[in-house]
Protein backbone atom coordinates (compact mmCIF):
# COMPACT_ATOMS: atom_id res chain seq x y z
CA UNK A 1 0.00 0.00 0.00
CA UNK A 2 1.48 3.18 -0.99
CA UNK A 3 1.84 6.24 1.67
CA UNK A 4 -0.78 7.95 3.01
CA UNK A 5 -0.69 10.86 1.31
CA UNK A 6 0.63 9.44 -1.92
CA UNK A 7 -3.14 7.78 -2.45
CA UNK A 8 -4.81 10.69 -1.18
CA UNK A 9 -3.43 13.10 -3.44
CA UNK A 10 -3.50 10.35 -6.73
CA UNK A 11 -7.47 9.69 -5.64
CA UNK A 12 -8.10 13.29 -5.68
CA UNK A 13 -5.99 14.09 -9.00
CA UNK A 14 -8.17 11.27 -10.80
CA UNK A 15 -11.35 13.04 -9.47
CA UNK A 16 -9.88 16.43 -10.52
CA UNK A 17 -8.66 15.50 -13.73
CA UNK A 18 -10.99 12.80 -15.20
CA UNK A 19 -14.31 15.14 -15.29
CA UNK A 20 -16.77 15.48 -18.75
CA UNK A 21 -16.87 17.88 -21.45
CA UNK A 22 -18.77 17.98 -24.22
CA UNK A 23 -16.73 19.43 -27.39
CA UNK A 24 -12.96 20.19 -27.62
CA UNK A 25 -11.42 21.53 -23.90
CA UNK A 26 -10.14 24.78 -26.28
CA UNK A 27 -13.20 25.97 -27.97
CA UNK A 28 -15.30 24.76 -24.50
CA UNK A 29 -13.21 27.21 -22.46
CA UNK A 30 -13.24 29.98 -24.56
CA UNK A 31 -17.32 29.51 -24.79
CA UNK A 32 -16.80 28.91 -20.49
CA UNK A 33 -15.05 32.42 -20.34
CA UNK A 34 -17.70 34.51 -22.69
CA UNK A 35 -20.72 32.74 -21.15
CA UNK A 36 -19.51 34.07 -17.71
CA UNK A 37 -18.85 37.42 -19.01
CA UNK A 38 -22.25 38.25 -20.56
CA UNK A 39 -23.46 37.11 -16.96
CA UNK A 40 -21.19 39.59 -15.36
CA UNK A 41 -21.98 42.54 -18.00
CA UNK A 42 -26.09 41.65 -17.18
CA UNK A 43 -27.06 42.02 -20.85
CA UNK A 44 -26.27 40.78 -24.14
CA UNK A 45 -23.11 42.49 -25.52
CA UNK A 46 -22.57 45.00 -28.76
CA UNK A 47 -18.92 44.10 -29.05
CA UNK A 48 -16.59 41.57 -27.65
CA UNK A 49 -12.99 41.48 -27.72
CA UNK A 50 -11.24 37.72 -27.49
CA UNK A 51 -7.53 37.59 -26.04
CA UNK A 52 -5.96 34.32 -26.66
CA UNK A 53 -2.39 32.47 -26.08
CA UNK A 54 -1.01 30.80 -29.04
CA UNK A 55 -2.14 27.36 -28.43
CA UNK A 56 -5.89 28.26 -27.43
CA UNK A 57 -5.50 29.64 -31.25
CA UNK A 58 -4.55 26.47 -32.73
CA UNK A 59 -6.94 24.27 -30.73
CA UNK A 60 -9.69 26.32 -31.48
CA UNK A 61 -8.84 27.52 -35.09
CA UNK A 62 -9.96 24.40 -37.16
CA UNK A 63 -12.44 22.06 -35.01
CA UNK A 64 -16.43 22.54 -35.20
CA UNK A 65 -17.87 23.78 -32.05
CA UNK A 66 -20.43 21.33 -30.89
CA UNK A 67 -24.14 22.12 -30.89
CA UNK A 68 -23.52 25.37 -32.99
CA UNK A 69 -24.47 23.76 -36.48
CA UNK A 70 -21.16 22.99 -38.00
CA UNK A 71 -19.44 26.19 -37.26
CA UNK A 72 -15.65 26.25 -36.60
CA UNK A 73 -13.73 28.93 -35.33
CA UNK A 74 -13.05 31.37 -32.24
CA UNK A 75 -16.05 33.93 -32.47
CA UNK A 76 -18.22 31.37 -32.84
CA UNK A 77 -17.16 29.34 -29.72
CA UNK A 78 -17.51 32.95 -28.25
CA UNK A 79 -20.95 33.70 -29.54
CA UNK A 80 -22.16 30.81 -28.21
CA UNK A 81 -20.91 30.86 -25.18
CA UNK A 82 -22.70 34.42 -24.52
CA UNK A 83 -26.22 34.08 -26.64
CA UNK A 84 -27.01 30.17 -25.23
CA UNK A 85 -23.88 28.76 -22.45
CA UNK A 86 -24.37 28.22 -19.12
CA UNK A 87 -21.90 29.36 -17.25
CA UNK A 88 -22.36 27.10 -14.50
CA UNK A 89 -21.95 24.01 -16.03
CA UNK A 90 -18.06 24.04 -16.35
CA UNK A 91 -16.96 22.02 -19.31
CA UNK A 92 -20.41 21.38 -20.03
CA UNK A 93 -21.15 25.22 -20.61
CA UNK A 94 -23.10 24.65 -24.50
CA UNK A 95 -24.07 20.79 -23.98
CA UNK A 96 -27.83 21.73 -23.57
CA UNK A 97 -27.48 24.20 -26.79
CA UNK A 98 -31.06 23.54 -28.69
CA UNK A 99 -32.37 25.09 -32.29
CA UNK A 100 -33.17 28.44 -30.21
CA UNK A 101 -29.37 28.50 -29.19
CA UNK A 102 -28.50 27.96 -32.77
CA UNK A 103 -30.68 30.49 -34.02
CA UNK A 104 -29.53 33.36 -31.55
CA UNK A 105 -26.16 32.37 -32.30
CA UNK A 106 -26.78 32.91 -36.13
CA UNK A 107 -28.27 36.20 -34.83
CA UNK A 108 -25.14 37.10 -33.13
CA UNK A 109 -22.93 36.65 -35.74
CA UNK A 110 -24.52 39.05 -37.66
CA UNK A 111 -24.54 41.72 -35.47
CA UNK A 112 -22.23 41.63 -32.55
CA UNK A 113 -18.68 42.39 -33.52
CA UNK A 114 -15.89 40.18 -32.48
CA UNK A 115 -12.26 41.13 -32.34
CA UNK A 116 -9.59 38.39 -32.03
CA UNK A 117 -6.13 39.28 -30.44
CA UNK A 118 -3.50 36.95 -30.36
CA UNK A 119 -1.97 37.68 -26.25
CA UNK A 120 1.57 38.00 -25.65
CA UNK A 121 3.80 37.14 -22.40
CA UNK A 122 0.85 34.71 -20.96
CA UNK A 123 0.37 31.19 -20.29
CA UNK A 124 0.08 28.38 -23.19
CA UNK A 125 -3.14 28.21 -22.02
CA UNK A 126 -4.55 31.56 -21.50
CA UNK A 127 -8.00 33.42 -22.33
CA UNK A 128 -9.53 36.76 -21.88
CA UNK A 129 -12.71 37.80 -23.00
CA UNK A 130 -14.07 41.48 -22.55
CA UNK A 131 -17.48 42.17 -23.96
CA UNK A 132 -19.25 45.88 -23.85
CA UNK A 133 -22.85 47.02 -24.26
CA UNK A 134 -23.37 51.17 -24.16
CA UNK A 135 -21.24 52.40 -21.13
CA UNK A 136 -20.74 49.06 -19.29
CA UNK A 137 -18.16 46.27 -19.90
CA UNK A 138 -16.87 43.15 -18.23
CA UNK A 139 -14.00 41.29 -18.41
CA UNK A 140 -13.45 37.54 -17.85
CA UNK A 141 -9.86 35.79 -17.57
CA UNK A 142 -9.26 32.15 -17.67
CA UNK A 143 -5.28 30.81 -17.13
CA UNK A 144 -3.50 28.20 -16.46
CA UNK A 145 -6.42 25.10 -16.78
CA UNK A 146 -9.17 25.27 -18.71
CA UNK A 147 -11.91 26.34 -15.80
CA UNK A 148 -9.46 28.29 -13.59
CA UNK A 149 -11.27 31.85 -13.47
CA UNK A 150 -8.52 34.54 -12.39
CA UNK A 151 -9.93 37.86 -13.18
CA UNK A 152 -13.18 38.74 -13.13
CA UNK A 153 -14.01 42.67 -13.83
CA UNK A 154 -17.47 44.68 -14.10
CA UNK A 155 -17.09 48.51 -14.92
CA UNK A 156 -13.85 48.95 -14.04
CA UNK A 157 -14.18 47.41 -10.46
CA UNK A 158 -11.99 44.25 -9.65
CA UNK A 159 -14.25 41.90 -8.74
CA UNK A 160 -11.88 38.65 -8.06
CA UNK A 161 -8.23 38.29 -9.05
CA UNK A 162 -5.54 35.33 -8.45
CA UNK A 163 -2.29 35.98 -9.10
CA UNK A 164 -0.48 33.36 -11.44
CA UNK A 165 3.47 32.29 -12.71
CA UNK A 166 3.04 33.21 -16.31
CA UNK A 167 6.55 31.29 -16.76
CA UNK A 168 5.54 28.13 -15.09
CA UNK A 169 4.51 25.07 -16.73
CA UNK A 170 1.19 24.75 -17.04
CA UNK A 171 -0.14 20.96 -15.62
CA UNK A 172 -0.04 19.02 -12.84
CA UNK A 173 1.00 19.43 -9.46
CA UNK A 174 1.42 16.49 -7.50
CA UNK A 175 4.41 14.62 -7.38
CA UNK A 176 4.63 11.41 -9.42
CA UNK A 177 6.64 8.53 -10.08
CA UNK A 178 6.13 4.74 -11.82
CA UNK A 179 6.52 2.59 -8.34
CA UNK A 180 3.90 4.48 -6.87
CA UNK A 181 1.62 4.74 -9.77
CA UNK A 182 2.26 0.83 -10.03
CA UNK A 183 1.67 0.18 -6.23
CA UNK A 184 -1.41 2.53 -6.29
CA UNK A 185 -3.44 1.03 -9.12
CA UNK A 186 -2.94 -2.32 -7.71
CA UNK A 187 -4.06 -1.12 -4.25
CA UNK A 188 -6.77 1.40 -4.31
CA UNK A 189 -10.06 0.60 -2.45
CA UNK A 190 -12.19 0.79 -6.11
CA UNK A 191 -15.12 2.59 -4.16
CA UNK A 192 -13.04 5.64 -4.16
CA UNK A 193 -12.66 5.92 -7.46
CA UNK A 194 -15.09 3.90 -9.22
CA UNK A 195 -17.66 6.36 -10.40
CA UNK A 196 -15.35 8.39 -12.18
CA UNK A 197 -13.33 5.29 -13.90
CA UNK A 198 -16.76 3.83 -14.68
CA UNK A 199 -17.94 7.24 -16.35
CA UNK A 200 -14.67 7.21 -18.47
CA UNK A 201 -15.79 3.90 -19.54
CA UNK A 202 -19.17 4.52 -20.78
CA UNK A 203 -18.62 7.81 -22.42
CA UNK A 204 -15.85 7.27 -24.06
CA UNK A 205 -17.09 3.82 -25.20
CA UNK A 206 -20.46 5.73 -26.33
CA UNK A 207 -19.01 8.39 -28.29
CA UNK A 208 -16.33 5.79 -29.81
CA UNK A 209 -18.93 3.63 -30.83
CA UNK A 210 -20.74 6.70 -32.88
CA UNK A 211 -17.69 7.40 -34.34
CA UNK A 212 -17.76 4.21 -35.95
CA UNK A 213 -21.04 4.28 -37.43
CA UNK A 214 -21.57 7.75 -37.76
CA UNK A 215 -20.46 10.19 -40.68
CA UNK A 216 -17.67 11.86 -38.74
CA UNK A 217 -14.56 13.61 -40.28
CA UNK A 218 -12.35 11.62 -42.24
CA UNK A 219 -13.43 8.21 -40.72
CA UNK A 220 -10.11 7.22 -39.62
CA UNK A 221 -11.31 4.78 -37.37
CA UNK A 222 -13.60 3.09 -39.66
CA UNK A 223 -11.02 3.11 -42.02
CA UNK A 224 -8.69 1.20 -39.96
CA UNK A 225 -11.10 -1.76 -39.61
CA UNK A 226 -12.01 -1.85 -43.20
CA UNK A 227 -8.54 -1.99 -44.41
CA UNK A 228 -6.58 -3.83 -41.63
CA UNK A 229 -9.26 -6.49 -40.14
CA UNK A 230 -10.59 -6.20 -37.08
CA UNK A 231 -7.40 -7.85 -35.18
CA UNK A 232 -7.26 -6.35 -31.23
CA UNK A 233 -4.45 -4.19 -31.97
CA UNK A 234 -6.24 -2.58 -34.96
CA UNK A 235 -9.96 -2.64 -33.18
CA UNK A 236 -8.03 -0.74 -30.13
CA UNK A 237 -6.25 1.79 -32.67
CA UNK A 238 -9.68 2.10 -34.27
CA UNK A 239 -11.88 2.84 -31.09
CA UNK A 240 -9.83 5.50 -29.98
CA UNK A 241 -9.51 7.03 -33.33
CA UNK A 242 -13.46 6.86 -33.92
CA UNK A 243 -13.99 8.95 -30.90
CA UNK A 244 -11.74 11.54 -32.48
CA UNK A 245 -13.77 11.77 -35.67
CA UNK A 246 -16.82 12.22 -33.32
CA UNK A 247 -15.03 15.17 -31.30
CA UNK A 248 -13.45 16.98 -33.79
CA UNK A 249 -16.09 17.21 -35.97
CA UNK A 250 -18.95 18.86 -33.62
CA UNK A 251 -20.28 15.50 -31.95
CA UNK A 252 -22.07 16.66 -28.83
CA UNK A 253 -21.84 13.05 -27.04
CA UNK A 254 -19.75 14.07 -23.41
CA UNK A 255 -16.08 12.79 -23.29
CA UNK A 256 -14.05 11.98 -19.85
CA UNK A 257 -10.81 13.82 -20.18
CA UNK A 258 -7.04 13.52 -19.48
CA UNK A 259 -4.51 15.94 -18.45
CA UNK A 260 -7.45 18.50 -20.11
CA UNK A 261 -8.27 16.74 -22.98
CA UNK A 262 -10.94 14.50 -24.75
CA UNK A 263 -8.64 13.19 -27.80
CA UNK A 264 -6.28 12.19 -24.47
CA UNK A 265 -8.85 11.05 -22.34
CA UNK A 266 -10.49 8.64 -25.18
CA UNK A 267 -6.91 7.17 -25.92
CA UNK A 268 -5.80 6.40 -22.97
CA UNK A 269 -8.61 4.37 -21.82
CA UNK A 270 -10.29 2.53 -25.17
CA UNK A 271 -7.34 0.54 -26.26
CA UNK A 272 -7.75 -1.07 -22.62
CA UNK A 273 -11.38 -1.38 -22.20
CA UNK A 274 -10.71 -2.96 -26.26
CA UNK A 275 -7.85 -5.62 -24.72
CA UNK A 276 -9.77 -6.33 -21.60
CA UNK A 277 -13.21 -7.60 -24.07
CA UNK A 278 -10.66 -9.67 -26.09
CA UNK A 279 -8.92 -11.04 -23.32
CA UNK A 280 -11.95 -11.43 -21.28
CA UNK A 281 -10.19 -9.17 -18.17
CA UNK A 282 -13.40 -8.88 -15.16
CA UNK A 283 -14.06 -5.92 -14.62
CA UNK A 284 -11.75 -5.10 -10.65
CA UNK A 285 -8.93 -5.57 -13.08
CA UNK A 286 -10.24 -3.61 -15.73
CA UNK A 287 -10.82 -0.77 -13.60
CA UNK A 288 -7.46 -1.04 -11.72
CA UNK A 289 -5.74 -0.87 -15.32
CA UNK A 290 -7.16 2.59 -16.48
CA UNK A 291 -6.42 3.69 -12.71
CA UNK A 292 -2.27 3.00 -13.97
CA UNK A 293 -3.18 3.68 -17.64
CA UNK A 294 -4.23 7.41 -16.69
CA UNK A 295 -1.93 8.20 -14.13
CA UNK A 296 0.97 7.38 -16.03
CA UNK A 297 -0.63 9.77 -19.10
CA UNK A 298 -0.78 12.33 -16.16
CA UNK A 299 2.93 11.62 -14.94
CA UNK A 300 4.05 12.78 -18.79
CA UNK A 301 1.77 15.06 -18.86
CA UNK A 302 3.25 16.90 -15.47
CA UNK A 303 6.14 17.59 -17.23
CA UNK A 304 5.23 18.57 -20.78
CA UNK A 305 2.28 20.94 -19.46
CA UNK A 306 -1.71 20.86 -20.78
CA UNK A 307 -0.54 22.96 -23.97
CA UNK A 308 2.60 22.36 -25.96
CA UNK A 309 3.47 21.79 -29.18
CA UNK A 310 4.19 17.89 -28.10
CA UNK A 311 1.10 15.68 -28.70
CA UNK A 312 -0.05 14.78 -25.99
CA UNK A 313 -1.74 11.78 -27.74
CA UNK A 314 2.22 10.22 -27.20
CA UNK A 315 1.52 10.40 -23.85
CA UNK A 316 -2.18 9.11 -23.65
CA UNK A 317 -0.99 6.54 -25.87
CA UNK A 318 1.94 4.91 -24.06
CA UNK A 319 -0.08 5.44 -21.04
CA UNK A 320 -2.93 3.03 -22.37
CA UNK A 321 0.22 0.50 -23.37
CA UNK A 322 0.90 0.59 -19.64
CA UNK A 323 -2.46 -0.07 -18.42
CA UNK A 324 -2.43 -2.99 -21.26
CA UNK A 325 0.72 -4.15 -19.96
CA UNK A 326 -0.05 -4.64 -16.54
CA UNK A 327 -3.69 -5.99 -17.06
CA UNK A 328 -1.80 -9.06 -19.10
CA UNK A 329 0.09 -9.58 -16.29
CA UNK A 330 3.71 -7.55 -16.89
CA UNK A 331 6.08 -7.08 -14.62
CA UNK A 332 7.36 -3.79 -13.09
CA UNK A 333 9.51 -3.51 -15.32
CA UNK A 334 7.88 -4.11 -18.43
CA UNK A 335 5.03 -1.92 -17.70
CA UNK A 336 7.95 0.64 -17.25
CA UNK A 337 9.84 -0.77 -20.16
CA UNK A 338 6.60 -0.29 -22.53
CA UNK A 339 6.88 3.36 -21.63
CA UNK A 340 10.46 4.06 -22.66
CA UNK A 341 9.88 2.22 -25.75
CA UNK A 342 6.91 4.25 -26.51
CA UNK A 343 8.49 7.73 -25.66
CA UNK A 344 11.08 6.58 -27.86
CA UNK A 345 9.55 5.35 -30.82
CA UNK A 346 6.98 8.36 -31.07
CA UNK A 347 7.98 11.20 -28.64
CA UNK A 348 8.01 14.71 -30.13
CA UNK A 349 5.21 14.05 -32.69
CA UNK A 350 3.91 17.83 -33.27
CA UNK A 351 0.78 19.02 -32.11
CA UNK A 352 -0.65 21.45 -35.20
CA UNK A 353 -3.93 22.51 -33.39
CA UNK A 354 -7.15 20.16 -32.55
CA UNK A 355 -8.61 19.04 -36.04
CA UNK A 356 -9.59 15.84 -38.26
CA UNK A 357 -5.96 14.40 -38.39
CA UNK A 358 -5.82 13.96 -34.59
CA UNK A 359 -7.75 10.85 -34.79
CA UNK A 360 -4.71 9.62 -37.23
CA UNK A 361 -1.91 10.84 -34.82
CA UNK A 362 -4.05 8.76 -31.99
CA UNK A 363 -3.61 5.93 -33.95
CA UNK A 364 0.04 5.94 -34.50
CA UNK A 365 0.86 6.75 -30.64
CA UNK A 366 -1.60 3.97 -29.79
CA UNK A 367 0.38 1.37 -32.62
CA UNK A 368 3.78 2.72 -31.03
CA UNK A 369 2.22 2.23 -27.28
CA UNK A 370 1.22 -1.49 -28.27
CA UNK A 371 4.82 -2.20 -30.59
CA UNK A 372 6.63 -0.88 -26.83
CA UNK A 373 4.74 -3.26 -24.94
CA UNK A 374 5.58 -6.07 -27.43
CA UNK A 375 9.22 -5.48 -27.06
CA UNK A 376 8.97 -4.92 -23.41
CA UNK A 377 7.15 -8.65 -23.33
CA UNK A 378 10.28 -9.89 -24.86
CA UNK A 379 12.72 -8.12 -22.12
CA UNK A 380 13.87 -5.44 -25.15
CA UNK A 381 13.95 -1.81 -24.22
CA UNK A 382 16.13 1.02 -26.04
CA UNK A 383 18.96 1.44 -24.30
CA UNK A 384 20.05 4.09 -22.15
CA UNK A 385 22.29 6.53 -23.91
CA UNK A 386 20.77 6.37 -26.79
CA UNK A 387 18.85 10.01 -27.81
CA UNK A 388 16.57 10.94 -24.91
CA UNK A 389 16.72 7.40 -23.02
CA UNK A 390 17.75 7.68 -19.33
CA UNK A 391 19.07 5.27 -17.28
CA UNK A 392 16.38 6.02 -14.25
CA UNK A 393 12.56 5.29 -16.13
CA UNK A 394 11.33 8.18 -14.01
CA UNK A 395 14.10 10.66 -15.47
CA UNK A 396 13.31 9.67 -19.11
CA UNK A 397 9.64 10.66 -18.35
CA UNK A 398 11.24 14.38 -17.29
CA UNK A 399 13.71 14.77 -19.84
CA UNK A 400 11.41 13.94 -22.10
CA UNK A 401 8.80 16.46 -20.55
CA UNK A 402 11.89 18.70 -21.12
CA UNK A 403 11.84 18.74 -24.70
CA UNK A 404 8.37 18.94 -25.23
CA UNK A 405 7.30 21.77 -22.87
CA UNK A 406 11.16 24.54 -23.21
CA UNK A 407 13.06 22.82 -25.96
CA UNK A 408 9.69 22.79 -28.36
CA UNK A 409 8.62 26.14 -27.75
CA UNK A 410 10.29 27.52 -30.86
CA UNK A 411 8.63 25.24 -32.69
CA UNK A 412 5.26 25.70 -31.03
CA UNK A 413 5.53 29.25 -32.55
CA UNK A 414 6.45 28.38 -36.00
CA UNK A 415 3.49 26.30 -36.15
CA UNK A 416 1.21 28.98 -35.48
CA UNK A 417 2.79 31.25 -37.86
CA UNK A 418 2.25 28.50 -40.44
CA UNK A 419 -1.24 28.28 -39.15
CA UNK A 420 -2.29 31.76 -39.55
CA UNK A 421 -0.79 32.58 -42.98
CA UNK A 422 -3.45 33.35 -45.69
Amino acid sequence: MVRKEVYDAYTTLLKEELIEATGCTEPIALALAAAKARSVLGELPEEVEVYCSGNIVKNVKAVVVPNSGGLKGIPVAALLGIVAGDENASLQVISHVDDEGRKALKEAIKNIRVKVILAERVPPLYIRVKVRKGYHNAEVEIAQTHTHFTKIVKDGEVISSIDFDRDAIVGINTEMCIDDIIEYAETVDLDDIRKTIERQIADNTAISREGLTGKWGEKVGRTLLDEYGSSIMVRARAAAAAGSDARMNGCAMPVVINSGSGNQGMTVSLPVVEYAKEYGIDHERLLRALVLANLMALHQKKHIGYLSAYCGAVSAGAGAGCGICWMLGGTRKQIADTLINAMATIGGMVCDGAKSSCAGKISLSIEAALQGMKMAQKGLRFRPGEGIVKADDDETVRVVGRMGNEGMKGTDLEILHIMLEE
